[in-house]
């Protein structure tokens, strides 16, 4: 049965020794590599096929099949995270959707080091600040940014968080996305899930008066956005865990078939692949 705190960070466990030797929080050390060898595999060519499907959940016209930054995409897809961060940081603005996307998804899933993970969420944080303040309607930017800052809250507690104000930011850029891009799902799904989190720390009323947080607005939000991506098996868990931090017990039911619907998807990246997983060991919780 998943848990209301089962949280999507890193798959791997970190030790006490990995996180002293990651305290110094460079993010310099090689990545972790995909433990999965069982993922779809793409090139450039194949990328474009499959990037409707891809990019479900984000509107991003594609690169053209002979352009580098095809080649970094392909390498993002297939797991090669750390190389489709390289790539993208070598082609300016154009690559740091790239850059960003490829830091803050093997942070979440992968880096087993809290103090690095934290560092590798405060450079998306600060590349995608950098490029919105220059270009503020820059969906791209402003949706990494708000993924992010969330996780990056998450790591240093929701409640410090909200304190040094980092969730009215992430608020405010998760809404900027949806007032420019209406059928952006993936920041629906993550604008419904702050909701959530913050009644969950804070209570109804204060997180009402204070954030302007509403429960049943969270619910409206993760409906709107799973309908616009619904393979996302990530939503999927964002909202089991709402209906538990919401309602408690008596939503417990649907959330395992949400977790279940999750674990059964098959997947079409690699990051998929790892929610996958996630949905699976969620529910051995």
């Amino acid at each position: 049965m998943p848990h209301s705190d089962f949280k999507p960070f890193s798959l791997l466990s970190a030790s006490p020794a990995a996180a002293t030797a990651g305290s110094a929080g460079t993010g310099t050390e090689p990545w972790t590599p995909l433990p999965y060898p069982d993922v779809p595999r793409y090139d450039a060519r194949s990328l474009r096929t499959h990037w409707p499907r891809l990019h479900a959940g984000h509107a991003l016209p594609p690169p053209a099949p002979d352009a580098p930054l095809a080649e970094g995409w392909a390498l993002y897809h297939s797991g090669e995270f750390e190389r489709a961060a390289a790539l993208g940081l070598l082609h300016g603005p154009d690559g740091l959707a790239l850059a960003n996307q490829a830091t803050a998804i093997y942070a979440n899933y992968l880096e087993p080091r809290e103090a690095v993970r934290l560092a590798l969420f405060r450079q998306v944080i600060e590349r995608a600040g950098a490029q919105v303040a220059i270009e503020p309607d820059n969906c791209q930017a402003l949706y990494w940014q708000a993924y992010a800052l969330g996780r990056y809250s998450q790591g240093i507690s929701v409640a410090r968080a909200l304190a040094q104000g980092l969730g009215t930011k992430l608020k405010g850029a998760l809404e900027h996305v949806i007032e420019l891009q209406p059928e952006h799902g993936d920041a629906h799904l993550a604008l419904a899930a702050f909701h959530a989190e913050v009644i969950d720390k804070v209570g109804a009323l204060v997180g009402r008066m204070t954030y302007g947080v509403r429960a049943d607005t969270s619910i409206e939000l993760f409906e709107r956005g799973l309908a616009l991506h619904p393979h996302s098996a990530a939503g999927m868990m964002e909202y089991a865990r709402a209906l538990l931090m919401l309602h408690g017990e008596s939503r417990t039911g649907e959330a395992n078939r949400l977790f279940e619907k999750a674990a059964a998807l098959t997947p079409a990246d690699a990051r998929e692949r790892l929610d996958v997983e996630l949905a699976r060991a969620g529910l051995t919780e």
